[in-house]
């Protein structure tokens, strides 16, 4: 009953989420496809999830999909039948996302479309499922039961939800077969372990504008291999996040245009090594990465807005990279080394990065370069700072003071 291209990319910022003259509703579905209680069901009688992740304002909803939960695989958004297009308003005010559903005469609720979790970020595809029992027939083919007493005739906008409650093993249906670009299946719950490890929630940094933005790209193997990136990694510089399992050797070099190995990105024997830094994707080609590997290992490229921020204190081991926002501040750096190798490395590098947009690194100042296990202050310059924190050995990373 809609149109729809294909599922496409949403950036993982606040949408303003609405449909022109419809009053619309989210249901937060978990990997089972089921909300997992009246909570997980935002409208007007409810405007706010518990995480503050989806509000229902006045004729839209908000969506930050940055802070959902990351037991939240899936919204649906959902409204009444009378027609109209669904758009996702990013915060300049440029469409991200639509999907236009016709009115439909047997129908009173429609399940619009939804946004669902892909490869770490988010993307949007239409359903356009209309339920003539209204939006409580819609909220009941998701996983929940409205209480008989609750249940008014259908109206043109969201009903009452009061008491409604889960129905413990009731499948999702939409009462038959998916429209086009709707999200195929039910996600098959996620295996719980260590490994690969969950990935970092992050929240892009307002005004950072060093390098591209795009939808995080995973990729998953084990043992060697040769990466490249598509075209939706634009030019610039970019953060890759390694993990590697158990131990042995890992390690990741950049290849140039002849399929040369650059200077080393990571290189090391650290047992479950977890770490970040920061690459440049060349101008007039894919980025390419040879990895070396013993083991199973999980590589992640995001935009370098998306890096762990310098504040409070931080502890781990291996290299990683930071963001610095203040006024300069001192870093009490307590590293422990590694007594067995020499007594281990640890360094910082800081690159100033205001005003810059694109481009390769700029030149940077050694703030830190030294072996063995030392405690120092080390001063760091006024933000916006792009920080490399480099550490063979075990031992906790600067925490600002």
């Amino acid at each position: 009953m809609g149109h729809t291209t294909e599922n496409s990319w949403v950036p993982s910022v606040t949408l303003r989420v609405g449909a022109e003259g419809v009053d619309v509703a989210a249901l937060l579905l978990g990997t089972d496809g089921r909300v997992r209680g009246d909570a997980d069901m935002v409208f007007d009688g409810q405007p706010a999830h518990p995480s503050g992740a989806v509000r229902h304002e006045p004729e839209a909803l908000v969506l930050s999909l940055h802070e959902v939960e990351a037991e939240v695989a899936r919204i649906v958004i959902a409204g009444s039948a009378a027609g109209g297009a669904l758009t996702a308003l990013a915060p300049d005010g440029a469409a991200v996302a639509s999907y236009t559903v016709p009115g439909a005469p047997d129908a009173t609720a429609v399940a619009f479309g939804a946004f669902f979790r892909e490869s770490g970020g988010w993307k949007f595809g239409g359903i356009g499922q209309g339920y003539g029992s209204g939006l409580a027939g819609l909220v009941t083919a998701y996983g929940v039961e409205v209480a008989e007493e609750e249940s008014a005739p259908a109206v043109s906008g969201p009903v009452p939800l009061a008491g409604v409650v889960k129905v413990p093993g009731q499948e999702p249906s939409t009462g038959g077969s998916p429209a086009a670009g709707e999200p195929a299946g039910t996600p098959a719950p996620v295996t719980a372990g260590p490994f690969p490890p969950a990935d970092r929630p992050y929240e892009l940094v307002e005004g950072w504008g060093f390098g591209p933005v795009f939808e995080p790209v995973v990729f998953e193997g084990v043992g060697d291999d040769v990466i490249t990136l598509d075209s939706r990694v634009q030019p610039g510089p970019v953060l890759v996040e390694l993990a590697h399992e158990d131990g042995g050797y890992v390690g990741l070099f950049p290849l140039d245009k002849r399929n040369r190995e650059g200077d080393y990105v990571f290189n090391t024997t650290l047992t479950d090594f977890r770490a970040s830094s920061v690459v440049v994707t060349p101008k007039d080609r894919a980025l390419r990465l040879k990895l070396a590997a013993d083991n199973r290992w999980v590589l992640r490229v995001k935009p370098v807005a998306a890096a762990r921020r310098l504040e409070g204190t931080l502890s781990g081991y291996g290299p990683e990279a930071f963001l610095y926002l203040g006024d300069g501040a001192d870093l009490r750096v307590d590293f422990k080394g590694e007594p067995d190798r020499g007594g281990g490395y640890v360094g910082i590098q800081s690159y100033e990065v205001r005003g810059r947009a694109g481009g390769g690194l700029p030149d940077s100042d050694l703030l830190l370069n030294t072996t063995g296990a030392l405690r120092r202050t080390v001063p760091v310059p006024r933000g916006p700072q792009l920080l490399l924190f480099s550490a063979e050995g075990r031992g906790p990373s600067p925490p600002p003071r």
